[in-house]
């Protein structure tokens, strides 16, 4: 029905979507050796190009080395590397953010493709502050684009809007910058949710799950997950949470200790979290990686063999399949691409990778008092005195 060329593919979260559309996959650009073996074992017939770098991609990768003539092919998509558009490297005091960050040099490679192929279609996925925000990269890639259509008579002209993923049915929140231009200027109609009333739940793509290895809680609190309530955080255990008086109010980050609600979404599924970071599963353990899977509704024939950390990091930074699936429905009727029919057949059907919605929850377990071991920290603490000094001030105060 299409043809793609993946730019960041990492463990193909969005081009598993994109396939479940009818768009195919012709080559994938990734650097990551992890995810590369990924892509191979998964899908042979997805060429991985040169050594998987779009910052020099476009000077080997040319249309003719695809087999076909610029303007031929139908998508270019990806997300190109989130680190510096992150709430985290806002954080950061030592951080340089956004466009300022070396790591974003990649925007420049994804524009040097899109203007070699100028492809019917870009597709960008990304982190909230890819298109938003202190130092986001829509001024680039807009001016770029523009550039392009200058040189070339197009009319590529970027829609972006913001999305949870959770309002199309993925079980779990994850607020996504999506960005897409058409090469011929058309309207982009960005998808309507479907599910922002009644949102898919992490119980109904986990309750059949059995994991033959459940990895272990570790760091200092990890006894005190079974004292916290599912879908509870830290924050239990302050002056103004139901137990016992551990912590401060709101001096820990949200996610610490955070749990899963087995009749709500996942939280966002971070790439590489701390020992204390959640969500945890219900049962006070971290998530498999294949939990974490099912989570971004990768199908389950999908394998990644990798050790825990190296898996859990590329489930993380992955495009949901089922977002990407919505998305690519869009562009594949936007563009009218393939025959009318399938096309009919594919955009009248529900979402293939949709989950199915299980008729009953089981309820919560109660949580149980905290350890002895912590009992001697027990007692009253300071709270957080406001609403925080944000990433600019605390860079100053690291500084000076």
């Amino acid at each position: 029905m299409g043809k793609v060329l993946s730019l960041f593919t990492g463990a193909g979260g969005l081009d598993v979507g994109l396939e479940r559309a009818g768009l195919d996959t012709v080559a994938c650009v990734e650097l990551n050796g992890d995810a590369r073996s990924v892509l191979a074992a998964n899908r042979p017939g997805w060429a991985l190009p040169g050594d998987g770098d779009v910052n020099t991609a476009a000077q080997q990768l040319v249309p003719g080395a695809l087999g076909m003539k610029p303007g031929e092919l139908d998508l270019i998509a990806g997300g190109p590397p989130c680190q510096p558009f992150s709430k985290a490297a806002q954080w950061a005091s030592t951080a340089r953010s956004g466009m300022q960050d070396d790591r974003a040099k990649c925007v420049h490679g994804m524009l040097d493709l899109v203007e070699s192929f100028l492809p019917k279609a870009l597709l960008i996925e990304n982190v909230e502050g890819f298109l938003r925000g202190k130092d986001n990269a829509s001024e680039v890639i807009s001016e770029g684009l523009a550039g392009i259509n200058a040189r070339h008579g197009t009319s590529y002209r970027l829609a972006a809007e913001v999305v949870d993923a959770a309002d199309f049915g993925v079980p779990q929140h994850r607020r996504r910058a999506i960005g897409i231009a058409y090469r011929d200027g058309a309207e982009v109609h960005l998808p309507e949710a479907t599910h922002a009333d009644a949102p898919m739940r992490a119980w109904d793509v986990l309750w059949d799950l059995e994991e033959d290895e459940k990895p272990s809680a570790t760091g200092q609190w990890a006894a005190l997950l079974p004292s916290i309530p599912e879908g509870g955080n830290y924050l239990h255990l302050t002056a103004r949470g139901e137990g016992e008086e551990l912590f401060g109010w709101r001096t820990r980050y949200w996610s610490f200790l955070l749990k899963l609600a087995k009749d709500r979404p996942s939280w966002t599924l971070p790439a590489s979290p701390g020992p204390s970071t959640g969500p945890f599963h219900w049962d006070n353990r971290p998530l498999s990686v294949r939990e974490q899977m099912r989570l971004q509704t990768f199908p389950d024939e999908w394998r990644i063999d990798h050790p825990f950390r190296a898996g859990r990091r590329m489930v993380g930074n992955a495009t949901p399949p089922l977002l990407a699936e919505v998305l690519g429905r869009t562009i594949v009727g936007d563009l009218e691409l393939g025959e009318a029919s399938a096309r009919t057949r594919l955009l009248e059907g529900t979402p293939s990778l949709l989950p199915v919605r299980q008729p009953r929850v089981p309820r919560a377990v109660a949580p149980v008092s905290i350890p002895e071991a912590y009992q001697a920290q027990v007692g009253a603490k300071e709270a957080h005195p406001g609403e925080g000094i944000g990433p600019s001030p605390r860079r100053l105060v690291a500084r000076g």
